[in-house]
């Protein structure tokens, strides 16, 4: 029998889950919380009536650990913003504002040290990764002169490369990249960490400007310039998932 997937969605209070259910070539029944969803894996030659009975114990099996995790929550739901909350980003502090909106996008703007969120009608899932977007965008136009600054100095006092442009994006998938045009992309959730991982993260990005790949060469190029940045890499994956908006 050929395997499938099937996506659905669990409902957790007043929101949804994304989950994946697999059915395929396996003898047993596994549950999984990945990075978007949660998933079920079973045998593809389960008679359906024990099929539906897994997949109430898996929907049960989320719940419970969704209702006891609010990492995992605050991975896959984002933050709510109510107005008057304050959002941390280093040192800095925003001050957000809510205003709802008649129109049909959702809108942010900087004032000063406040952030004012225009959120239009929407479901949950699509306003929670909107609003990320919209602050994102915020906060990394406040922060690039600095972050600019940053990468300039260590490219000055290590490189000495071109650099065609300095970009701050919200990317999930990585901390940064840096292309064969000099161009040097950081994440905005990179804004969450400390200054010496915020530099370990540039010099990394720097370093491919030399060697465009991992190679023990590579390596030797930011062990040099910064000797402890295994430490950085450590505390990236200890405490990635808490650098988010």
């Amino acid at each position: 029998m050929k395997s499938t997937v099937e996506t659905t969605f669990i409902a957790f209070e007043d929101r949804r889950i994304p989950a994946k259910i697999y059915r395929e070539r396996r003898n047993n029944v596994r549950f999984s919380i990945g990075k978007k969803h949660a998933i079920c894996r079973m045998p593809n030659m389960m008679l359906p009536l024990e099929q539906a009975s897994q997949i109430k114990r898996f929907e049960e099996w989320v719940i419970t650990h969704f209702s006891k995790n609010e990492r995992i929550q605050s991975n896959y739901f984002g933050t709510e913003y109510k107005d008057g909350d304050v959002l941390k980003v280093g040192e800095r502090e925003y001050i957000i504002r809510t205003i709802p909106s008649k129109k049909k996008m959702h809108h942010a703007k900087l004032r000063g040290h406040e952030i004012f969120l225009e959120i239009a009608k929407d479901t949950p899932e699509n306003k929670v990764k909107a609003i990320r977007h919209l602050l994102s965008r915020v906060v990394a136009k406040d922060f690039l002169p600095e972050i600019t600054r940053k990468v300039d100095r260590w490219n000055d006092a290590h490189f000495q490369k071109d650099l065609t442009g300095i970009f701050l994006k919200y990317n999930t998938t990585n901390w940064g990249s840096c292309s064969t045009r000099g161009n040097v992309n950081l994440s905005t959730r990179l804004l969450f960490a400390p200054d010496d991982v915020i530099d370990y993260v540039i010099v990394h990005e720097l370093s491919h400007l030399i060697e465009m790949n991992h190679s023990d060469r590579f390596w030797k190029i930011v062990s040099d310039i910064m000797p402890n940045y295994r430490e950085k890499e450590i505390w990236l994956k200890k405490n990635g998932h808490l650098c988010n908006f």
